[in-house]
């Protein structure tokens, strides 16, 4: 006969009630939010992160795999994921420059890492379809089904994911990564940028040779859409770089799969066609830094020194014996060309132990001057600011 073994009653107390704060379920408000910072981010390393004199980083939203971000003008910031499925509603409701409210807008999506805003409407960049909810800050608590504006786009996960945003000529930016590491494709559609009006229709690609944008900004005076790209893998630590380019027209070719960095021949599609049929990037960025998000700063917080330049979000490498990017860097933009290229924000790696806990994913600016950094490895939102 096997004995019951007898807990004791304050064991019983502490075995089911002692949970840390993280692991309780989230309370919503009567609006239908969240806390959007709690406890979960203050451990965070913070105090690693270099930056120059006079600026500061802090915590302003936690977001699990915080990516793609666009604002409304009403000071809801929109949020997208890529490692996960959902899309989410940020606000700072009191003023004090931290979000305090958080609405998971929908889940179940494929990648959803693109998010866009325009005339009230949200729009999001799932692996082939884009979709947006009307309206939408008058629902955050219940947005319901979207629009499918278009369904069209290729299916391959394989840098399936997209950024996407709103150019001065009011049409919606898609680009569509190539299928591959490196290969040749048939299909004009893959390794580009592509363009459509606000309800789907008129698509056309914008720019060909693009082998995987995840950012692209538009200059405060020439209008010109300026973006990253993530050249290809397994050409060993420092090649190819990856490119920040410009396109002041459409119909422009980079180069992909034939040649990157306008100098460097494929070794595999190079002999095809001539670097020099192509258009050379505005600047050579490192060599598996994965250059993501980028703004030109426009504000009137950060130092003259910053305005008119672009800061731009690496994520970091995988395909290199030692890590670089992890890191915001700044490009200074002259006459509309390239004078400097440097970093910006760094700390996130540590460069002995080669593990990075953080990834810079986008950059976006508030109506204050400060900018906005997604992480997605630390799952949060930071806010820059300067003190001078």
């Amino acid at each position: 006969m096997i004995k019951a073994k007898i807990i004791p009653f304050f064991l019983v107390v502490l075995l089911c009630c002692n949970t840390t704060p993280k692991d309780k379920p989230a309370t919503a408000d009567d609006d239908g939010s969240i806390a959007a910072v709690t406890d979960a981010s203050a451990k965070l390393p913070l105090n690693t992160i270099k930056m120059p004199a006079g600026f500061s980083i802090a915590v302003y939203a936690e977001v699990e795999d915080a990516r793609s971000m666009a604002m409304s003008p009403g000071g809801t910031l929109f949020v997208g994921n890529k490692g996960e499925d959902k899309v989410y509603a940020i606000r700072d409701t009191n003023g004090d420059k931290v979000a305090d409210k958080k609405w998971v807008l929908a889940t179940g999506l494929n990648m959803p890492n693109g998010v866009a805003f325009k005339d009230g409407a949200l729009y999001v960049a799932e692996n082939s379809v884009i979709s947006k909810w009307d309206n939408i800050e008058s629902k955050l608590a219940n947005p319901g089904k979207p629009t499918v504006i278009y369904d069209k786009y290729p299916t391959e996960a394989h840098h399936g994911w997209k950024y996407i945003a709103f150019g001065p000529d009011g049409k919606l930016y898609v680009p569509v990564g190539a299928p591959c590491n490196i290969c040749e494709s048939k299909d004009p559609i893959y390794a580009s940028i592509t363009r459509m009006n606000a309800d789907g229709s008129g698509l056309e690609v914008f720019a060909n040779g693009v082998r995987n944008t995840v950012g692209f900004t538009w200059h405060p005076v020439t209008k010109e859409i300026w973006f990253t790209d993530n050249n290809r893998d397994s050409m060993g630590d420092d090649l190819p770089p990856c490119e920040l380019n410009t396109a002041p027209k459409a119909g422009m070719h980079f180069g992909y799969p034939y040649c990157h960095a306008g100098v460097i021949k494929d070794p595999e599609f190079g002999k095809k066609r001539p670097c020099s049929d192509f258009t050379a990037p505005a600047q050579q960025l490192g060599a598996h830094v994965a250059p993501l998000g980028l703004k030109f700063y426009t504000g009137a917080m950060f130092p003259e020194a910053y305005r008119g330049h672009l800061f731009i979000a690496e994520h970091g490498s995988w395909d290199r014996s030692k890590k670089v990017g992890y890191k915001v860097s700044l490009v200074k933009v002259e006459n509309n060309k390239v004078v400097s290229y440097e970093p910006f924000i760094t700390g996130w790696l540590d460069e002995g132990t080669q593990k990075a806990w953080g990834r810079p994913v986008d950059v976006l600016l508030l109506e204050d001057g400060s900018m906005l950094v997604s992480d997605d490895r630390a799952g949060v939102i930071y806010r820059i600011t300067y003190k001078g």
